[in-house]
């Protein structure tokens, strides 16, 4: 019988395990999602499908350099412009040094503001940069779409 020792002669409910209490942690807590650069690394060495690193980068904070205006800057000195953006502090601050400027927001605020006709990349200077222009943009739009609106 569920809830009661076999072993007994009278049957006493068991002893609950300690936990599932307010402010206690669980006994099996939910696994953490995989961080940003996690991801990153993942989705360039071909262990992470495209929709599952797009999740991941949706609910992810995401580091922009800034100047002195509001907005995101941009690189002009490749086939396309494209915004330079870092999944920690640190990886921004080895691109722009340590007393630069910027904001965070999340993947899916990126997508949302993202200009039309720009792409971005992450970590510039990191071990598994990776670029998306312009097109891989208009594709996480869609994705993005697909999925809120169905």
């Amino acid at each position: 019988m569920y809830g009661y020792d076999q072993n007994q002669g009278a049957q006493q409910p068991m002893q609950q395990p300690m936990g599932g209490g307010y402010g206690e942690q669980p006994l099996y807590p939910e696994p953490s999602p995989p961080s940003l650069g996690d991801a990153v690394r993942a989705f360039t060495t071909g262990s992470l499908s495209a929709e599952d690193f797009q999740q991941i980068f949706a609910t992810s904070k995401v580091y922009c350099p800034r100047g002195d205006n509001p907005g995101f800057l941009a690189l002009h000195n490749t086939q396309q412009p494209v915004i330079p953006m870092f999944t920690t502090l640190k990886e921004l601050r080895l691109y722009a040094g340590k007393e630069s400027k910027y904001f965070v927001i999340t993947g899916a605020e990126v997508i949302d503001l993202l200009p039309t006709g720009y792409g971005f990349v992450l970590d510039m200077e990191g071990e598994h940069r990776i670029v998306f222009d312009a097109k891989a943009v208009e594709q996480m739009v869609d994705f993005a779409m697909r999925r809120m609106y169905g």
